[in-house]
């Protein structure tokens, strides 16, 4: 029985029953009985109406539901994002190129004329001189990068030259997909040996190369070729490389064993001393072939090897480079001549070095010092007076520097050199600016 079928029942007996009830009684049990029914009748009502919008909504979002099923099932399929390796290569923009520029400018005080200076026991390349005195504008620099897909990333870089001339610096493709540590570069390139022989001009510590690099490499070693990476998969940091080039560029000359003239091979290793402090060294060896090699019609045929022992320590409080940070670095160049130089057979064996540090003491200030030098050899009688000739005189510069950074993007530097390295000594100062525009990657350690 329902509960009110069940209370009308009990209400009805009772009226029957009692003998006490009278009829104005029984009328107001007749009258709270109906209003009983009349409610109760309203919530079933109420519910019931409830129930039907809860049944339609179900059976819109199905419908929907189903709707949405059909029209994936006929799109066309959508393609997959860009792997992570992709995402994260080293561009700035992924459809086009991202371009930048970098303006160097300065003005150049010298006690001796540029057009004279010389390295007593070494061949310079023509790279390898001074600045010419005076006002100037600097080598800048035009840089387009882009990803190219998710395998390959491209890289150009134009040099501007202070004469006017345009060049180019560095054209090359990397893989960003291979995985493995392994990292493949095709093109032309600066060589990865040694520690600043990749660091393009404006990211220098000082205003010019050490005189290692100025005698050895002609300022900087580039040209074309393969170059191969591996970073070992270990906590501390461990790369392999490997290189092929023509051998057009100095040391080498004349693109020998049929454009393969140039190879280097080297090992860096790096790590965390603490919070404040990390290290990196390395190993590096190139052979380069040189075939009629004439440079102000002195003429060396054979072979220059060169090997690179190179060790950096970076220290900043608490890891925070922004306030303060010291970087010191050192590098050994062990170099050796075997052919003809002038028709006349040698086999030398020379040597430099330099050794620097840059001290940060306020976020936009720092200041710097370097000391380099260089060994000659001795040479048969036949050379006296050639360039290889180094007349018993060792070549050294100290230099120092003070560094005003207007910001990450702009450098105010003023350096001055005392040169030893001809038989005439030469004061050295110079005032440079150097500003980047345009989305640049990060510098290297």
């Amino acid at each position: 029985m329902k509960p009110i079928q069940y209370a009308l029942a009990v209400a009805s007996l009772i009226t029957v029953t009692s003998p006490t009830f009278s009829q104005d009684n029984l009328a107001g049990i007749r009258a709270e009985i109906d209003a009983i029914r009349s409610d109760y009748q309203s919530r079933i009502a109420n519910l019931e109406a409830r129930l039907a919008i809860a049944e339609a909504r179900a059976e819109d979002a199905a419908n929907i539901a189903q709707s949405v099923q059909s029209v994936i099932a006929l799109a066309p399929p959508v393609a997959a994002p860009p792997p992570a390796r992709y995402q994260n290569a080293p561009a700035n923009n992924s459809f086009n190129p991202a371009i930048s520029v970098v303006l160097n400018g300065q003005y150049v005080s010298s006690s001796q004329s540029p057009d004279t200076a010389g390295i007593p026991g070494f061949q310079l390349d023509e790279e390898a001189g001074r600045p010419d005195r005076g006002f100037g504008l600097g080598e800048s620099e035009v840089v387009l990068s882009a990803n190219i897909d998710p395998t390959l990333f491209g890289n150009l870089i134009f040099a501007l030259s202070p004469e006017g001339s345009v060049e180019v610096e560095e054209a090359y493709i990397q893989s960003t997909g291979l995985g493995g540590g392994v990292t493949i570069r095709a093109g032309r390139m600066f060589s990865g040996v040694g520690y600043l022989n990749e660091v393009h001009a404006h990211n220098w510590s000082f205003s010019d190369q050490p005189l290692p690099y100025r005698a050895f490499f002609g300022g900087q070693f580039g040209d074309d070729g393969v170059q191969a990476r591996w970073v070992a998969p270990l906590d501390q940091y461990l790369e392999f490389g490997a290189e092929i080039y023509r051998g057009d560029s100095f040391p080498a000359y004349g693109s020998a064993n049929e454009g393969t003239g140039t190879s280097a091979v080297w090992v860096r290793s790096g790590g965390d001393l603490s919070v404040s402090s990390s290290w990196l060294a390395s190993a590096s060896y190139m052979s380069a072939e040189a075939d009629n090699r004439n440079i102000d019609g002195e003429i060396f045929t054979g072979e220059e090897a060169l090997g690179i022992m190179s060790l950096v320590y970076k220290w900043a409080p608490g890891g925070n480079r922004l306030e303060r940070n010291l970087t010191l670095s050192a590098e050994l160049f062990l170099n050796s001549m075997d052919g003809n130089f002038n028709a006349v057979p040698i086999n030398l064996d020379r040597s430099g070095w330099y050794v620097q540090g840059v001290y940060q003491f306020q976020r936009q200030w720092s200041a710097g010092l370097r000391y380099a030098a260089l060994d000659s050899a001795d040479t048969p009688m036949a050379l006296n007076g050639s360039a290889l000739d180094g007349m018993g005189f060792n070549p050294r510069a100290v230099t120092a520097l003070l560094e005003y950074d207007t910001s990450e993007f702009g450098r105010l530097r003023a350096q001055f050199t005392h040169d030893e390295t001809d038989l005439n000594s030469n004061d050295e100062f110079r005032l440079q600016y150097t500003v980047t525009y345009g989305p640049h990657g990060a510098h290297r350690y």
